[in-house]
């Protein structure tokens, strides 16, 4: 019998495995077939191939080498394992997929899903606590270490790529890509945080024990009470404070609402919660 934890290393093997097939599929088959671009690292593997010939797959792990190092030495040992499996998976996959068209008539039409799959792709790997190299590894390690938006940080290093494809190539192309990377980026952090939204809401309420009361029963989510003073009326109030899943808000609300109409919600959008209660690992 497997243990939990290798249970759970196997799915990740497998997600990068997956995701960088998906990666590999629309850098070939929707971008490359339309002369577009990548971002990051991909992108100057892509240029060098445009160029010189050289298949993209080698540039790639060629690239990766010293980024490696510095995520073995700034992330950890387990990120970088699983990164060097995700570039040598979509090394091995774009080598595999190198003649792979989807036909469109649309260059812009190939960008848009280009970068929308490939950014599903990527954020499948990131995900599962490895990286497909390049821009990434550098985004992981601020979002680490200053919790800089992996998406918003590859874009600013994909100015680089944007530049060098409209003086080598044209404008267009430079355009393009510019939708393509930004798609990409979005989707990464759709599936990187979107998926895993929290919501923080604050209940005000002269029946707050009754609330809480229901609240721990019926969602099972901790809750804290919070001391305030009413500026207004000058009464001491009990401010209940909870974080919970998105999909959880409406059952809250309608219990919330059944107790005491009257009562005053302030709901939050929270991008992060760590903690006993929500199965959150450590990210890296």
């Amino acid at each position: 019998m497997l243990k939990k934890g290798q249970i759970d290393l196997i799915k990740k093997i497998i997600y990068i495995i997956i995701g960088s097939f998906i990666y590999a599929v629309a850098i070939n088959a929707l971008l490359k077939s339309h002369d577009l671009l990548s971002g990051g690292v991909t992108g100057i593997a892509m240029i060098f191939n445009y160029l010189f010939n050289i298949p993209t797959g080698l540039t790639l792990i060629v690239l990766n080498v010293p980024l490696f190092i510095v995520g073995y030495r700034y992330v950890s040992k387990r990120f970088t394992y699983f990164s060097i499996l995700g570039i040598a998976s979509a090394s091995i996959f774009l080598v595999v997929t190198e003649t792979w068209v989807i036909a469109l008539e649309s260059s812009l039409v190939a960008a848009i899903f280009g970068g929308l799959i490939s950014g599903i792709g990527s954020g499948i790997v990131i995900r599962s606590r490895g990286s497909l190299g390049g821009t990434d590894i550098i985004s992981v390690i601020l979002y680490k270490y200053l919790s800089l938006n992996i998406g918003g940080t590859a874009m600013a290093f994909n100015a680089v790529i944007l530049t060098l494809a409209a003086v080598l190539f044209n404008v267009e192309m430079a355009m393009l890509t510019l939708v393509g990377i930004y798609i990409a980026n979005k989707a990464v952090d759709t599936i990187q945080e979107g998926f895993n939204h929290r919501k923080t809401i604050i209940i005000v309420s002269d029946k707050y024990e009754e609330i809480s009361a229901e609240l721990l029963e019926k969602v099972k989510r901790g809750i804290t009470l919070l001391d305030g003073h009413g500026a207004y009326t000058g009464r001491e109030k009990r401010l209940i404070y909870m974080v919970v899943r998105t999909m959880e808000l409406a059952r809250i609300k309608d219990i919330v609402r059944k107790i005491d109409p009257e009562a005053f919600l302030s709901i939050i959008d929270t991008r992060e919660v760590e903690g006993k209660g929500f199965s959150i690992e450590d990210l890296f």
